[in-house]
Order: structure tokens, then sequence, then C-alpha cells
């Protein structure tokens, strides 16, 4: 985007307040995957999604902007490290109508939810010093690359190859979907996996959570128009709508193949609707975003069911919701992308043949098999130097008292003494202390 000669205030005080709303969907991600575990591993899953804020916040500033919006550097794969640090950047650079400053912070917020998104396919099972190694590493080798490639200067996707993506189908649900997917068959499924009842400890807690991502997505797809125009509000009206259809559809698959439509098929349906809007929201009418949402609360109601076939332990839908939703999500738009919306492009349901379908396709697939082969790559590095599986005994007795040696639900105090809680992840704590 060329640079203007000034910051526009209507533009910078709308993407202040969609930077804040992205940021609070990593603790609505966190309610939303802690009401979906068992109660031995509420608080574990809390602090996968917590340390990501911080530890993807410093490798962004650090590197990670840099690479993904710098100049690029080498044949639309990546950028240089001419801002590392954020070196010269300051109060008075501007990127298009926005303070750069804003618009890193903005993107940032971006990369902390993709690498949250990943735990959820790794619950109840994956070691905790493993995940903070983990993040940063993945951050740089996956989601920056991708960036770049999408909406980086030079990028390949975007500008070389033409496939759209208004706000992060390709790096954000693709991305967190495959590699979620690989992790799941690094570490491999939990103890009990198709044989115990593995149900949401909180379904309250679950909806909460998506109540606070659904909020939160109005400034992901409606501030990635970077600007308080006629394009954000069709982006969010856009993202309203494919929410609504995605958890009517979950409901209806639901209602039609078990009998019942559960609290936690809304909740997943709407999520579905929301991460299939994304790449489209700013590409696709409003006809167009009720179709996208509807195909994607369908599929992907019937997709969450694949591991049970596949025997791949996919926790808490991370392959079945992101990955397929976002491929559902940005494969539309090869149908349903509107000249009125993007300004030139056309999908095949209004003139524009077969080509834009087939750039959609080639991006899928590009992102999609560069996320999954690298993080697979990056996990089984990690199992082999230090073990990215949890033992045994930390699995059964569950991670929020073997590792951080606390309980989400038993705070009582008995007489005068130390708090239940407190006392008896003490002595847990020591058990698997001297077990090492």
């Amino acid at each position: 985007m060329p640079l203007a000669a000034h910051v526009d205030t209507g533009d910078t005080a709308w993407l202040l307040a969609a930077t804040a709303l992205v940021l609070l969907m990593t603790p609505g991600l966190a309610l939303f995957y802690a009401g979906m575990v068992r109660t031995k591993s509420v608080l574990n899953m809390l602090m996968m999604s917590f340390v990501s804020i911080a530890l993807v916040t410093v490798v962004w500033l650090a590197a990670g902007y840099s690479l993904a919006f710098g100049g690029d550097a080498f044949a639309g794969l990546i950028g240089g490290l001419g801002h590392a640090g954020m070196a010269g950047i300051g109060p008075g650079s501007v990127h298009g109508t926005v303070p750069t400053l804003l618009f890193a912070t903005f993107q940032l917020t971006f990369a902390i939810i993709t690498a949250a998104l990943i735990s959820g396919a790794v619950a109840d099972r994956a070691k905790f010093s493993a995940w903070l190694v983990f993040v940063p590493v993945w951050t740089l080798l996956v989601y920056v690359p991708v960036t770049h490639w999408v909406w980086g200067p030079g990028g390949w996707i975007m500008e070389r190859l033409g496939a759209l993506d208004f706000a992060g189908g390709l790096p954000v649900e693709i991305t967190s979907g495959a590699s979620g997917l690989a992790l799941c068959l690094v570490l491999g499924p939990r103890i009990g996996f198709k044989r115990d009842a593995m149900r949401p400890h909180s379904l309250p807690m679950v909806v909460l959570g998506a109540g606070l991502l659904w909020f939160g997505w109005f400034g992901f797809n409606a501030g990635s128009a970077l600007g308080a125009n006629g394009l954000a509000a069709a982006a969010f009206l856009n993202t309203l709508a494919a929410g609504c259809t995605g958890l009517l559809g979950w409901l209806f698959v639901e209602q039609r193949r078990d009998g019942h439509p559960t609290t936690l098929g809304a909740a997943s349906g709407a999520v579905a609707g929301l991460v299939a809007i994304t790449p489209s929201c700013g590409t696709v009418s409003l006809l167009g975003a009720l179709v996208v949402g509807l195909a994607a609360g369908v599929v992907c109601s019937y997709a969450v069911g694949w591991k049970f076939r596949l025997d791949y332990d996919d926790s808490l839908d991370v392959v079945g919701v992101h990955l397929v939703g976002g491929v559902i999500g940005t494969l539309l738009i090869g149908l349903f992308a509107e000249k009125a919306m993007t300004g030139g492009a056309q999908g095949l349901f209004y003139g524009g043949g077969l080509a834009p379908l087939g750039r959609q396709l080639v991006a899928v697939l590009a992102v999609g098999g560069y996320a999954f082969a690298v993080t697979y790559g990056l996990g089984r590095l990690l199992h082999r130097v230090m073990g990215f599986r949890a033992s045994e005994e930390q699995e059964y007795t569950g991670l929020d008292l073997t590792v951080h040696a606390e309980s989400a639900y038993d705070h009582g105090v008995l007489g005068h003494g130390a708090p239940v809680g407190h006392s008896l992840a003490h002595s847990v704590a020591q058990k698997v202390e001297r077990q090492a």
C-alpha cells in the first residue's frame, strides 16, 4: 500500500480498536479451549494461549515484523531484516493512512492467535517446556514466511500468483490447521483416545470463549480494511452473517444426524463460519458470505469426525474446523468474488472463469503443504532433543497439577491449614520430581 502524506485520525482510531479486539481473541480462545478439555488440563490450556502472547510478541518485534513486511529479500519468499528490532520505525512512520507502529501491532495480534490455535490439537499431552520453544521457532519458520507470501511487499502469492486473502485464511487458519495436524502425528493420540469419554468439562466456558472470539473477529476481519470505510463495514456485516449461517448449518447437521442440536455444536458452528469468512469477507457479497458460512458449518460438522476414522487425535478439532474451514473460505473466493468488493477480480459465478479458483487452489496447497512439512520436522526435532510429549504419569494425573502445581477448581481450605489445592499440587509435584 502506498504511503500517505499524513495519518488519518478516523482510520487510526478504528485500527486501534480493532487491534485491541484481535488481542482479546487469544484470551477468548483460551477460555474456549479450556472449557473443552477435562478438569485436569484447564489451566494448562489457558497457559498455552497466554504464554503465546508473550513469546510471539518478543520474536515479532525482534525479527518477525521485518521478515514479514520488510522489503522483499528473496524472490517473494521472505522479507529483509532492515526493520529488525523495529529499527527505522518511529511515531512519525506511516503505513497507508495509519502509523506504522500501529499496523505492526495489529499484525502482531494475528501472529499471536495463530500460534495459540495450534495448542488445541495437542491438548492434554504436550510438554509445556517444549511448547515454550516451539512457539517462537514456529512463528519465525512458518507464520512469518507465509505472511510475507500473502501480504508482504513482493510476496509471491498475492503479487505474483494473484490469489486473494483478505484477512488471513492462508496465514492464520490453514497454517494453524495444517500445523496442528502435523503435531498430532508427532505426539500421537492421548491415552484412552477412542475408548474413554473426553467430554468438555464446562460448556458455559466454551460458549463464553466463542462469544469473545466472535466479538474479536470483527476487529480481525473489518480491521483488515485498515480504515474506517465502506469495505470495513462490508467485512463487518459479512463476518456476522457467516458466523450465523455457520452456527445454523452445524445445528442442522446435528439435528438430522444425531437428533440433538448441542451447545458445543452451536459454538463450533459459529467458529467454523467465522473461520471460513476470514479470507473472503472483503471479496464476496452478503449472499456469498451467507453461503460461505453455511458451507463451513455443514462440512466442518462432518470433518471433526474424520479423526476417529483416520486415527489422528486432534483433541479440540483444530484440523476439522480451522484447516477445513480455512480451505473452504479460501477456495470459495474463486467462486463468489465480486468486482464491487475486490476492485477487479471476479469469481467463476460472476464471469471470472476457472482461473481464479485455480489460483486459490495453488495457494491452499502451497501454504498447507509448507506449514505441515516444516511443523512436522520441527516437532520431530524437538521431540528427539527435549521430548515434546508429557509422561504417562503427567497425562494420567493431569498437566495442571504435574506441570503448573495448581488446580483450576480445588481451592477449599481445611481448618487453619493450607489451601487444599495448594497442598495437593505440592505433593504431586514432589512425587513427579522424585520419579524424574
